[in-house]
């Protein structure tokens, strides 16, 4: 199974480099085929630059450029049109999730999940060096959203997950343009019946560069993300659950 990865990039010259390189060196010692699907965000640092010299060097990177405005939500949903594995995770490219996290996701999912998702905030799981503010928004936005979707799941926000070909496929078409897209995309996949696991996973505060989250901005945004999921969830009928598998049907 060839897993792939989208990395939202915006101005991340600073770190992206360590970032990959991290990442395809945990895949190799693994044994994981793997593309590294790097979509540059209208940087002006020469983040793009570095991504091409990767790719010149090695065959896992691919440089993608968001042709859509600036966003985080235009720039994943660039990379999911255009990773080519069985499976597909969405990585932060500030080094903040392990790529040890990502392996083992990846091995989760070998087991016939539709979705692994990560957790912060459970067992075994870890936020190193979590800002306190946000540490408090992110705890009341996940707790309004279990309690919304009557869900065990209490890290819905975090970006970190990872996602069949086929269930992206089925997730679509993209509404957020924004960090809401994390919210969109488990909240789509659970709600149209698509299994999953939730497992712990690290978290660790970026080194260089600043984050590119602006909660006072975002409040609407997941907001309306949230309550498109649940109106879809009661009010459609089922038309967009997953697919069952078609039968054959049997000769006359």
């Amino acid at each position: 199974m060839k897993l792939s990865l989208v990395i939202p990039a915006h101005n991340e010259a600073g770190c992206i480099e360590k970032t990959a390189l991290r990442l395809l060196a945990e895949f190799n010692r693994n044994g994981i085929a793997s593309e590294i699907v790097i979509v540059d965000d209208h940087s002006t640092d020469g983040t793009d630059g570095i991504v091409a010299r990767l790719g010149h060097t090695y065959q896992e990177f691919k440089l993608v450029r968001n042709t859509w405005p600036n966003g985080f939500g235009y720039a994943v949903r660039t990379g999911l049109n255009s990773f080519s594995g069985d499976a597909v995770a969405i990585v932060m490219a500030d080094g903040s999730d392990d790529p040890k996290d990502v392996v083992n996701f990846y091995n989760i999912m070998k087991s016939g999940y539709d979705c692994v998702f990560g957790s912060r905030f459970t067992a075994g799981g870890k936020a190193y060096d979590y800002p306190k503010f946000k540490y408090l928004v992110n705890r009341m936005a996940n707790s309004f959203i279990r309690i919304v979707f009557g869900l065990q799941y209490n890290d819905v926000t975090n970006a970190f997950k990872m996602y069949r070909r086929e269930t992206i496929d089925g997730l679509k078409p993209f509404l957020s343009n924004h960090y809401n897209l994390t919210v969109e995309l488990p909240l789509k996949a659970i709600t149209r019946g698509y299994s999953y696991t939730v497992i712990p996973n690290q978290w660790y505060n970026r080194e260089v560069g600043e984050s590119k989250l602006r909660i006072k901005e975002m409040g609407s945004r997941y907001l309306f993300i949230v309550l498109y999921c649940f109106i879809e969830k009661w009010l459609s009928v089922g038309d967009y659950r997953k697919p069952r598998p078609q039968t054959e049907t049997p000769p006359r």
